[in-house]
């Protein structure tokens, strides 16, 4: 039995189990949910959901949604299910390797597949100590296959939205734009005066829009963090308190 923590998201109104040593959810998969224009009725399928804060992050900001993910590793599948068992979640959460989905998941098509693959390239890089960080972590499965596995599991029409860093967007775009169009890029920037760190990527099943680089979302005030406390901008403050949506470029109200 491993150790756990109890921990707040969305102001709250969400609590997740998650391991106290290993991969442990911070602001990315939160920011991975606001981006997702799903509307309620419909299907999402998350590809590797840790414990679940990206999906569960987005059933509280969109109600009725059927979800769906698959995670590689047995305990935090396990709490991910524990997790939406507790805020009262509906959603089917399967242990496996996305690249080989269980049979009823593979003869499904959703209107929305998410994913926040592991960051880093391990063959330019040195794995984590932690098992469960470096899985979460550390590319043990290549990108063109999460995004082949989002592209098959796709309604026409439907939105496939990957959270990475900035250094492999060349990578996952070259694998995106073979399989979907309507590709837009919303990059997430730290400060002011800094380079972009990470990107969110959406794209559709069918897409035939003109590719769209949107304007960043700055994620901090300041361009240095200079007192105690939080520093982020009311935007990312909505997002991260209130659950409140985060929109692609034009598309802000």
């Amino acid at each position: 039995m491993i150790e756990t923590s109890e921990n707040a998201f969305l102001g709250g109104r969400l609590t997740l189990r998650q391991p106290l040593k290993g991969y442990r959810a911070g602001v990315d998969p939160v920011l991975l949910a606001a981006t997702i224009p799903a509307k309620s009725g419909q299907s999402v399928l998350e590809l590797g959901c840790g414990v679940g804060t990206a999906l569960f992050c987005l059933a509280m900001r969109v109600p009725e949604l059927s979800l769906a993910a698959v995670e590689v590793q047995p305990t935090y599948a396990a709490l991910a299910r524990e997790n939406a068992h507790a805020n009262d979640i509906v959603a089917d959460i399967r242990e496996g390797d996305l690249a080989t989905l269980p049979d009823d998941f593979r003869l499904r098509l959703f209107d929305h597949v998410i994913a926040n693959p592991p960051y880093f390239d391990r063959t330019a890089s040195s794995p984590a100590a932690n098992e469960g960080r470096e899985v979460a972590m550390g590319e043990g499965t290549a990108l063109s296959v999460w995004v082949d596995v989002a592209a098959r599991r796709l309604a026409p029409k439907g939105y496939a939205t990957f959270i990475h860093r900035a250094e492999r967007l060349p990578e996952l775009l070259m694998h995106v734009g073979k399989k979907l169009g309507s590709i837009e890029i919303l990059p997430l920037q730290a400060r002011a005066g800094r380079d972009a760190g990470l990107v969110v990527l959406r794209a559709r099943k069918g897409g035939r829009a003109d590719f769209r680089l949107c304007a960043p979302v700055m994620m901090h005030e300041g361009a240095r963090h200079e007192t105690d406390g939080e520093s982020y901008t009311p935007e990312i403050r909505s997002v991260l308190r209130d659950g409140a949506a985060l929109a692609f470029g034009s598309n802000k109200k």
